[in-house]
This record gives structure tokens, C-alpha cells and sequence, in this order.
């Protein structure tokens, strides 16, 4: 079966969509090889983590739709037109001609990491409001998912959590990525705060290692920090260290996963790619807040899930680019066929 047969026999399936909310913009990558003498030369990629999320999930053959704000201008219609032809349902984005697209230009290291310069304020996606979101996005849906680049600023956070928690309304699971961005805030800002609030209503919670040392250093240590989040809605947290051992905690127990062996050459989307293969997974088998716990107690499915979700942002590092790094279910299940990592004792807590 060719990756287009899968993703079709697979949106076949009466298979619950993932709605992504938040930033879509356009990423500038160097393009290699260029003369340092020379002007650096960029190519624009489509990307933004909440629409990089939704264009995995699509790319794997699921389900996805993005919700947010685009301007009216190229960049606007670039990603407007990359959305659409990645397979994700663009039926809720909004335009407007009040604020231009955010702009990031992105530098790699010899390693693959990156690092973002962003040209964001004034930008399209900060004016979305709650007003503008459709009762019927939640119909459909599986999961309603968020990151943190939508609470930068007092409008667009207010729409974030209002979204979120109509989403739990509606009976809609609540996945969160912090993906903190410090350039996004405002210089004098604290993050903590308005990231606390989206996390009071989030099921499923997506950090890095260093975001986890920044929620906890604001609540005096992880473990204050983690009774405060299970103290929430939140069954799932999920912390990722690049190539290094993922960490997952439940209010019960804690395990770790071993990551894939890949030669990284652009890490620019591989956690979002993580997070969409996540999602799917879940999605795909019906998950939903009710049964995520009986799913995390299932070792043997948990940890299918967990070694897809791995697969996903290992292949998402060996390309350049966010919506182009996506990898497709076959590439995946290659993956996996492939390598075995196995998980670290389950400890009961």
C-alpha cells in the first residue's frame, strides 16, 4: 500500500478529528551550502507549532483541523494553500488585512538545533477571538489542542483558555504543549501564570525537559509542581529531552522510553511532530478523557503509543522544514519495524 493509499484508507475510517488552535506562520530556514561571504539566502516553510501538529496528523492519515488567524496577505494565502493540501480541514481559519503573518527566521548548529529569531507583534494570529470559534468545531472532534504561543498576550490568551475549556464542555479531550517561546513574551512578563491557568484544564500535558524545570523552579520544585498539576484535570504528562529518554508521569506511576537512533539534521518541528503522532494515536483508537487512564495502566498499549509518538519526532529531525518534515504512517511503521526501543521500568508511585 503506497502512503497516499494509507492515508486515504485511513480517513475512510469514522476516526474523530484532532482541532489545532493557535499560530500558523512562516519559518525562513538557510538554505546549506551557502558562501559565507555571500548574503544568507532563506526558503519559507510553512510551520507554526499548533498547525505543524495538525499537518502531522494529517499526513499520518488522520483526521485534523486548524483554527486560528491568518492575514490576508502571500504568506497568509502560503500557508492558507500549504494547510489545505497537507490534508488538514481549514473550514474555521479566519483572515484578516488588520495585522501581516508572523515571520520566523530559524538558525540550525552543526547538531541540527534550532534556534528562532520572530518578527510576530503585530501579527494575524494575536487577533483571533472567541468569538470568532464556531460551536461546531467540537463536534467531530477527539482532541482540542494548544500551546502556550497563543497566551502571549491578554486577547489572544483569553480566547485560548475560553476555547480550551469550551472544548471540555463540549466533552472534548484537552491536550497542551507548553513549547515556550521567552522571545514570544513581552520583555517583562511571567509566563507562569497564564500557562498554570491552560494547564487547571488540560488532560493530556506535553513538555520539554527545560520547561519542566521552569514550571517547577515557579512552585518550588517538581514535586510541588506535579501535585498541583494532578491536582487538575491533567492524566498524562509527558516530558521530552531531545534524543535523550522521554519521561512519562501519571498520578500512579512514571515510566521512560528509549528514543530512536536517527542522524538529526533540523529539529525544528520534531516535538510537534511528537505531539500529532501522540494525538493520532489516541484519536485513532478511540481515546478519549474518559479512557486515558485505563489506557496508560495498559503497558502494552500505552507503550505503542508512546514508540509511535517517539518514531514520529525521530523521523520529523532527519528532514529539514516543519510542515515537510512530517512523516507519513508508512515511514513510521518502517521506523519501528525496524528499531525496538523498549521501555524503562514502570514504577508504581
Amino acid at each position: 500500500m503506497s502512503d497516499r493509499q494509507a492515508r486515504r484508507a485511513w480517513r475512510g475510517t469514522d476516526m474523530k478529528s484532532v482541532v489545532c488552535f493557535g499560530e500558523a506562520l512562516i519559518d525562513f530556514q538557510p538554505l546549506s551550502g551557502s558562501d559565507p561571504a555571500e548574503p544568507r539566502t532563506y526558503q519559507q516553510h510553512a510551520g507554526g507549532a499548533p498547525a505543524n501538529v495538525a499537518v502531522a496528523v494529517a499526513t499520518l492519515g488522520g483526521r485534523s483541523g486548524f483554527v486560528g488567524m491568518l492575514g490576508t496577505d502571500a504568506f497568509g494565502d502560503f500557508l492558507f494553500e500549504s494547510l489545505g493540501k497537507a490534508g488538514v480541514e481549514v473550514g474555521h481559519v479566519q483572515r484578516t488585512s488588520a495585522a501581516p503573518t508572523a515571520l520566523a527566521f530559524v538558525t540550525l548548529d552543526a547538531h541540527g538545533e534550532r534556534s528562532f529569531s520572530f518578527y510576530r507583534q503585530p501579527a494575524a494570529d494575536l487577533l483571533f477571538r472567541e468569538c470568532k470559534l464556531s460551536p461546531t468545531v467540537f463536534e467531530e472532534a477527539a482532541v482540542f489542542h494548544a500551546c502556550s504561543n497563543s497566551l502571549t498576550e491578554e486577547g489572544i490568551a483569553q480566547a485560548t483558555l475560553a476555547c480550551m475549556r469550551r472544548a471540555r464542555q463540549a466533552g472534548v479531550m484537552v491536550a497542551f504543549d507548553v513549547n515556550l517561546r521567552p522571545a514570544l513574551w513581552p520583555r517583562e512578563a511571567n509566563p507562569a501564570p497564564r500557562i498554570w491557568s491552560a494547564l487547571a484544564v488540560a488532560d493530556v500535558v506535553k513538555l520539554s525537559r527545560e520547561e519542566l524545570g521552569f514550571l517547577a523552579a515557579s512552585v518550588d520544585g517538581e514535586a510541588a509542581m506535579l501535585e498541583t498539576l494532578w491536582k487538575s484535570q491533567a492524566a498524562l504528562l509527558i516530558v521530552t529531552d531531545g534524543a535523550r529518554p522521554l519521561r512519562w508521569l501519571t498520578p500512579r506511576a512514571h515510566g521512560s522510553l528509549e528514543s530512536f537512533r536517527v542522524r538529526a539534521v533540523d529539529s525544528t518541528a520534531a516535538g510537534d511532530a511528537f505531539t500529532g503522532g501522540l494525538l493520532f494515536a489516541l484519536a485513532k483508537r478511540g481515546i478519549g478523557r474518559e479512557s486515558l487512564p485505563a489506557l496508560v495502566a495498559d503497558s502494552d498499549r500505552f507503550g505503542e503509543v508512546l514508540r509511535f509518538a517517539a518514531a514520529c519526532g525521530a523521523l520529523a529531525v532527519t528532514r529539514r522544514g516543519a510542515f515537510a518534515a512530517m512523516p507519513t504512517r508508512v515511514e513510521v511503521e518502517t521506523l519501528l519495524h525496524s528499531q525496538s526501543p523498549v521501555p524503562a521500568e514502570v514504577l508504581a508511585e
